[in-house]
């Protein structure tokens, strides 16, 4: 196969670092390592591999069906699924023993309906809302599931392994509402246990509160973006992680452009002098967002170049100046990546007014993905 025009490179020792970095600070707290939304664009089945070899104890996922594809790569950890309907594979998450977690008593009945059909006792996890007021069972719905938990837990159909919640405000660590969730989870956690529901484990802490608010790790963390190599809190430090995915294209061209000369689509770059600019097959169908015109730039020939001109669907432009003899077609261009000088997916982050995670998730289309490192 040719070498790809367009790549993700993810570098697993780069995961298996940033685990080790979150079990430390995780102290006696096991690691739950999320990836959802294929390992946020990294490689979910790879991802789980590095980071269990790492340490890591669990894996979290948003539904049974990417849950399931788990097991189907031979990941057999636990595995946690939390973002399911009424309407939701039970049975198939059931028949792969995957911990279902559940936010209403409908979605508890559904997953009792599918154990009782299979003959299989169903491993279940109680989400509760503590502030987030998204997903999660609110404490004026808590008795009723409760009282289903328990009829269930009773004859066998359930177990009851976790419960667990997620913060709001945890990318500002000294936020009064991060006490205020912590409280409100210490209660629905006494609430179950005086109705002689005792979970197995209790989970709170994101990537954020996990590096910066010890007093939430409580059984197991539950890092996300972090295990990436990239800071929930970027404005306070990047705590030691190392970003694993570069996102980099082959030059296609290397061409000259004399002064007064515009570049791509409306002329919105104008050359003031005669240059020498590169052609980079990479555009908004491969991730590159177009709102990013002309507000970034790449690593290429050892420096940094500017990108010139509006980003099309499936290339750009940079500009790498009147004297410029080293870059040629085929060279590689960091778009982002963790290597020093490298542009950083923060910075695009900062340039759109966005978060980092959209960053990465964003690479696709022609975008092939390969994987280096780690025990594979």
């Amino acid at each position: 196969m040719p070498d790809p025009q367009v790549e993700i490179v993810v570098d697993l020792d780069a995961i298996a670092h940033n685990v080790r970095v979150l079990a430390e600070h995780a102290g006696n707290a096991a690691v739950m390592v999320v990836v959802k939304a294929d390992g946020y664009n990294h490689g979910a089945a790879e991802v789980a591999r590095a980071a269990l070899a790492a340490g890591a104890r669990e894996i979290g996922t948003t539904t049974v069906a990417e849950a399931v594809e788990l097991r189907a790569a031979g990941i057999t950890a636990p595995i946690l699924s939390w973002l399911n309907t009424s309407d939701a594979d039970y049975a198939g998450g059931i028949e792969a023993d995957i911990e279902l977690g559940v936010s209403a008593a409908a979605q508890l009945a559904a997953v009792a309906a599918a154990a009782r059909e299979l003959g299989r006792t169903a491993t279940v996890s109680l989400k509760v809302d503590t502030g987030l007021n998204r997903n999660g069972i609110p404490a004026v719905e808590f008795p009723e599931v409760l009282e289903l938990l328990g009829k269930l837990v009773a004859d066998g159909t359930v177990r009851f392994r976790a419960l667990f919640s997620h913060l709001a405000m945890a990318d500002e660590p000294r936020h009064p509402v991060n006490d205020r969730q912590r409280d409100r989870f210490l209660d629905f956690v006494a609430a179950a246990k005086e109705q002689g529901l005792e979970p197995e484990l209790v989970h709170l802490a994101n990537s954020a509160a996990a590096l910066t608010r010890p007093d939430l790790a409580f059984d197991m963390i539950r890092p996300g973006i972090a295990v990436y190599g990239l800071s929930p809190i970027p404005e306070q430090s990047d705590f030691g992680l190392r970003p694993a995915m570069t996102f980099r294209a082959r030059v296609l061209r290397v061409k000259r452009v004399a002064a007064g000369e515009g570049v791509s689509y409306g002329h919105q770059w104008i050359a003031e002098r005669d240059t020498t600019v590169a052609l980079i097959p990479a555009g908004y169908a491969d991730g590159v967002p177009r709102p990013l015109s002309g507000r970034f730039s790449v690593w290429l020939g050892g420096a940094r170049r500017p990108q010139i001109g509006r980003v099309c669907m499936d290339q750009f432009v940079v500009d790498l100046g009147a004297n410029e003899t080293g870059v040629r077609a085929g060279d590689a261009a960091i778009l982002f990546g963790g290597e020093s000088g490298h542009p950083h997916a923060q910075e695009w982050a900062d340039a759109l007014g966005t978060i980092n995670y959209e960053i990465v998730c964003a690479p696709r289309g022609r975008a092939r993905r390969t994987h280096l490192g780690g025990d594979r």
